[in-house]
């Protein structure tokens, strides 16, 4: 009878494909055997000519979720004496595709378990099965066995052991496999790390009654999750957040808040079919959506959560222990990261004691360690369909084809929101999200990231990719690597590498226009862009218009301080007459210093940043001349703008450079209009609405000037999805295809991708771009 082998690649580990083959072989009668490899799945199968046809169709067609198979590669052996087919130990080998999937949410079929009032695991917050829990946040090295996770330290009972052996069983041979005999235990201790007194809650989750009470007494809690600690306080409760926001230091950046069920989401937030699907989905994300009117709600969700938004972060229990926690508690909590704002996430519980010890009141932790941190994934629905705006669990480390022969290539990302990404035998697997590195944990956490991609993956890369900016943290580690690993370093420009990353995720080559806006980034003058037209094909990128520079007094103060934007931008049309306009934002001791900064040019560095444009006109509208976090004042000018409904766009023009030189888009008109307004009591959302239609208005005029049949929307700025989809529907309506990230994100999160796609292309020692 013929044999075959088969190599299947893709996500087919972790995922019960194993049990899968063994089952369909087992079905058809086939003999053979299957095993994992560091590089996929290995199978030899045998009997006749029609079963295995059968066999290898179903494998290609019919997946059994999550698995991926992305590519099957077939070969014919020579018959052997074969006996019923059975599962071989994995294969070590020198080299490893990544084909671990991520970390997945408590699936039916286990939370059924865990509610039922019996069985062995009633109850018990580390129940899994080969298709859901705990992958990446537990992985230690390939293949993915028990012995290279963190679940080794347990040894399985007899009754797991069983379970495991079974091929009929749902836990066949899946790794993180536990019950309450044999697995991880959870404990309550006190900020000081002594174990509470139950006192009559002694039955086993007597640990989770307490902390549930004291959620419920207003008190703040935190639990060790899947990828780290989170922050639990009552989502309903004003004085809870408010004391968790003083205790965080977070004054009004949104919190994440987690239902324990999707009708209960559906109490405070409007819920489509497609956000619904997304939040019940195996990856389990925070969900933007829209929140219910007050009095159409039925649970009140306190303001202080996402003051002044109009949409909520939602997000369902995705592990039995969040499940657990939430059925008892009885109404939706904050559910945010574990740490102090700036700070990584806490995955050690001494770590968590020490710094979290003066933000929770009592620790819910348990004894499995976390092999790196992985915080939640953000996500919206659009127009344009599901997008992240934060990648992390659920979707790390699933990986990119990227079609490009080049050898390893390493990526350290940018300085805020950051990643890093590793790219080899085809395929980008892009860091879960890392956070900012103004602190020298972030930057820590930035290397380690990416030296465990490395080891994980067992490659040295050949070429080191970061940004072009001298003074990130990302760069000189970059620098670092380079020379330790004696490769070439490749620096790539911020916006080129925004609009590069979407390229890859679409598998486009160019030329398209790319219309990279964002906060800031590093610029081939020296100067920070933000607002940039950008023409990109293949590894090249010229810079076709760019937004009107002006000064920015303070530099990077300017990102929390919108009136330092106005200023600078009221300075660039006005000089010595901005003075009576910005007193209504600065006392005069503050204002006097700040314009001999801009007369004398010193401290106020120029920028065409759309981001800082965003943050002006926001003050400039009368909106906030302060803000606790980037982008606060943008969010707010978006929310207005919605809600003001559809309005003519301030005049904008795009006015031809010098001979050679990019187009420029003069953003003088644009304030003038804004503050004629403001003068006539126009209000400030339809100066936003206006403020809006005219990016709108000049996304237009930039895709005619170029021509170009493609256009990429890339950057911060496009996390507004006001902005960005009133750009895909207008240029869609002038037969331009329109392309956004989908599945990573628009901001910074997604510079190391692009930078792996223009390093790949590009020849050790190139330009950075052309110019």
């Amino acid at each position: 009878m013929p044999r075959l082998a088969l190599r299947v690649q893709g996500i087919v580990q972790g995922v019960g494909f194993r049990p899968l083959v063994y089952q369909r072989a087992s079905a058809l009668g086939l003999g053979g055997w299957v095993r994992n490899r560091p590089d996929g799945v290995e199978i030899e199968v045998q009997g006749p000519e029609r079963s295995l046809r059968a066999f290898v169709a179903g494998l290609s067609r019919e997946p059994s979720a999550p698995a991926r198979v992305e590519r099957i590669e077939i070969e014919p052996r020579a018959e052997e004496e074969t006996g019923p087919f059975q599962i071989l130990g994995s294969e070590a080998a020198s080299g490893a595709r990544p084909s671990v999937p991520a970390d997945l949410a408590v699936c039916e079929a286990c939370a059924r378990e865990v509610d039922s009032e019996t069985g062995r695991r009633r109850r018990y917050p580390f129940t899994s099965c080969a298709r859901c829990g705990p992958r990446y946040t537990i992985l230690s090295g390939l293949p993915y066995d028990r012995a290279s996770t963190t679940m080794e330290r347990f040894a399985m009972c007899a009754a797991c052991a069983a379970e495991y052996e079974d091929p009929s069983d749902r836990r066949f041979h899946a790794e993180p496999i536990a019950c309450p005999a044999c697995g991880p235990r959870v404990e309550l201790v006190t900020s000081a790390g002594d174990p509470m007194e139950l006192g009559g809650s002694g039955s086993p989750d007597g640990a989770l009654r307490e902390a549930a009470a004291a959620v419920r007494a207003g008190r703040v809690v935190a639990v060790k999750g899947l990828g780290g600690f989170h922050l639990l306080v009552d989502a309903t409760s004003p004085d809870a957040v408010a004391l968790l926001r003083r205790r965080k230091r977070r004054d009004a950046k949104p919190f994440a808040v987690m239902f324990g069920s999707l009708g209960a989401v559906r109490d405070a937030c409007h819920v489509s079919p497609a956000e619904a699907d997304a939040l019940l989905g195996p990856e389990a994300p925070i969900v933007l959506l829209r929140r219910l009117a007050p009095a159409a709600a039925r649970v009140a969700i306190a303001d202080a959560v996402a003051p002044g938004m109009p949409r909520l972060g939602a997000l369902l229990p995705y592990t039995p222990l969040h499940r657990l926690v939430l059925q008892l508690v009885g109404r939706p909590v904050v559910c945010t990261s574990g740490n102090l704002s700036d700070e990584p996430i806490c995955i050690d519980t001494s770590d968590a004691l020490e710094r979290l010890g003066g933000v929770a009141d009592l620790f819910l932790v348990h004894d499995r360690p976390i092999a790196r941190p992985l915080d939640d994934s953000v996500a919206r629905v659009g127009p344009a369909g599901f997008e992240l705006l934060r990648r992390a669990r659920g979707f790390t480390p699933l990986p990119l084809p990227l079609r490009v022969a080049a050898p390893p290539i390493l990526a350290l990302g940018g300085h805020l929101k950051s990643t890093t990404a590793l790219f080899f035998d085809g395929q980008v697997v892009v860091s879960q999200h890392l956070g900012d590195a103004h602190t020298a944990e972030g930057a820590a956490l930035i290397e380690r990231t990416a030296l465990d991609l490395a080891r994980l993956f067992r490659v040295r890369p050949e070429r080191v990719a970061c940004d072009l900016h001298p003074d990130y943290a990302a760069s000189r580690i970059a620098e670092q690597l380079a020379a330790a690993f004696r490769a070439p370093l490749v620096r790539v420009q911020h916006h080129h590498a925004h609009v590069a990353a979407c390229m890859a995720e679409h598998g486009l080559d160019g030329p398209v226009l790319g219309l990279a806006w964002d906060g800031a980034g590093y610029g081939l003058d020296g100067a920070l862009w933000g607002g940039e037209a950008l023409i990109v094909d293949g590894v090249s990128s010229r810079r076709a218009a760019h937004l009107r520079s002006f000064p920015l007094p303070g530099g990077e103060r300017a990102m929390r301080e919108p009136r330092r934007s106005a200023l600078g931008l009221l300075w660039e049309l006005r000089g010595e007459g901005a003075r009576d306009l910005a007193r209504a934002w600065f006392r005069e001791a503050e204002l006097g210093p700040l314009l001999t900064m801009l007369a004398r040019g010193t401290g106020s560095p120029r920028t065409t940043s759309v981001g800082r444009l965003f943050d002006g006109v926001a003050a400039l509208a009368g909106l906030r001349g302060a803000a606790s976090f980037e982008g606060q004042a943008a969010m707010e000018l978006e929310c207005l703008a919605e809600a003001a409904g559809g309005q003519a766009g301030y005049p904008l023009p795009v006015r031809a450079g010098a001979p050679g030189a990019p187009a420029v888009i003069d953003f003088g008109p644009l304030i003038d209009a804004a503050l004629g307004d403001r003068r006539d009591g126009v209000p400030p959302g339809v100066i936003a609405a206006r403020f809006h239609a005219a990016l709108v208005d000049v996304a237009e005029a930039l895709a005619a000037a170029t021509g170009l049949g493609r256009v990429v929307l890339a950057g911060g700025c496009f996390q507004n999805a006001l902005l960005a989809a009133s750009i895909r529907e207008r240029l869609a309506a002038r037969g331009v295809e329109v392309y956004t990230p989908r599945l990573y994100p628009p901001g910074d999160g997604g510079l190391s991708l692009g930078q792996i796609f223009v390093a790949a292309r590009r020849g050790a020692g190139a330009d950075a771009v052309e110019a």
